[in-house]
């Protein structure tokens, strides 16, 4: 695909976003509306929550779900919007950078400790958390677009959030050592060790460390590393999570692969400059993995293995992202990202600009989330785009 479609669906997409000025609503929200679904217990909020991803119909308006701001997606978007200026030094990208670092800042969650969570109540059938309850996930995503806020503009307000996010993971979360490393939790409250949760607190904490040059991070860096290396299977991939208690793991085989084949190349890049042969071995595995079986040769993922549809804007997104930043392992990859984009582009792409959520067999789900869909799909183009040039 031409450079130039890329460009012009960037264009068109991040005028979506500035139109509705960042904000937007999201697969997970629906336990924002009037409807007291808690009067119902945990379990009917879970299901809400389950039916609100499979509808259809946008019924959040009815339902008066408002459009919301959300710190991973503002995040996304900060790291799209700095690569736009860095590759086109076209100023209005910068002051749109500028203004997302300071709205993120602004929705720091309200404790002692420089953390961010979902703006939603979201649920499932363990726990009901709260709007704005952190988690590593959210917390990773929020460095990852503060650091290269960073790397941009050497902004040290940036720089001294960025080594403060540490005191969360630190502090606020649970460690647990196990003979093969160390795992941490996904929030205050969860107990299952989740592979891409873990990997991707070591991600925050290699670029913490690439700053403060402090051993004992890259020690804990190294120990959490471990840990997600040692649960790689054979062929290549990660389940889910693990309970801690029975040793069984959860299955579920989807984006989150991308999530922590990039997250490991993060690490060796940020605390072993590409030199940790464990990592990229376990990175090669991953990545012939995640080609061969989650994506077809015309590039649509499958939803989760080995479940076709729905083909998922999540998994598209991932898949561009992590193919065109891995190229240097095949240099088919990033021909693959650039497939992969094409496809999405010609199918899931409304007129006005942004992307579907989800494309059934029969039907597709139009409604234009802005966190799960729009944001990743702008950092996706924009990341092909700059492997590109």
């Amino acid at each position: 695909m031409d450079t130039t479609i890329i460009d012009k669906t960037i264009s068109n997409l991040s005028a979506y976003i500035e139109k509705e000025d960042f904000k937007g609503w999201d697969p997970y929200d629906y336990l924002h509306s009037w409807i007291p679904f808690r009067w119902f217990g945990k379990m009917a909020q879970a299901i809400a929550v389950q039916a609100g991803k499979l509808m259809p119909v946008n019924l959040r308006p009815l339902m008066g779900i408002p459009k919301e701001n959300n710190p991973k997606g503002l995040s996304l978007m900060l790291q799209s919007y700095c690569d736009l200026y860095e590759y086109s030094h076209e100023g209005k990208y910068l002051e749109i950078a500028q203004k997302l670092f300071h709205r993120i800042m602004s929705m720091k969650n309200d404790s002692e400790y420089l953390c961010w969570g979902y703006p939603f109540i979201w649920a499932n059938p363990q726990h009901v958390h709260p709007a704005f309850t952190p988690s590593i996930v959210v917390e990773a995503f929020v460095g990852f677009g503060l650091y290269r806020y960073y790397e941009l503009t050497q902004d040290e307000d940036a720089k001294a959030a960025i080594i403060k996010m540490s005191d969360f993971v630190h502090e606020c979360l649970t460690w647990t050592e196990t003979k093969e490393g160390c795992s941490i939790s996904y929030t205050k409250e969860e107990s299952s060790y989740c592979y891409n949760a873990t990997i991707l607190g070591a991600a925050l904490l290699a670029r913490i460390y690439s700053l403060t040059k402090e051993n004992n991070l890259k020690s804990e860096v190294g120990q959490l590393t471990s840990f997600v290396l040692a649960h790689q299977k054979e062929d290549g991939h990660w389940e889910y999570s693990m309970n801690p208690n029975t040793g069984k793991e959860y299955s579920q085989i989807d984006f989150h692969q991308g999530f922590i084949v990039s997250a490991l190349a993060d690490v060796d890049k940020y605390c072993y400059e590409g030199s940790h042969k464990e990592i990229g071995n376990a990175i090669r595995k991953g990545l012939e993995y995640y080609r061969r079986i989650q994506f077809t040769d015309s590039g649509v993922s499958l939803w989760r293995i080995p479940k076709e549809y729905p083909v998922e804007i999540h998994n598209q997104s991932q898949g561009i992202i992590t193919f065109s930043t891995l190229s240097q392992y095949d240099s088919h990859y990033l021909e693959f990202a650039n497939t992969i984009a094409e496809w999405t582009i010609n199918n899931m792409r409304s007129k006005r600009g942004f992307f579907y959520y989800r494309k059934y067999k029969w039907y597709t789900i139009k409604i234009p989330y802005m966190r799960w869909s729009q944001a990743w799909m702008l950092l996706a183009l924009v990341t092909l785009r700059k492997e590109m040039s």
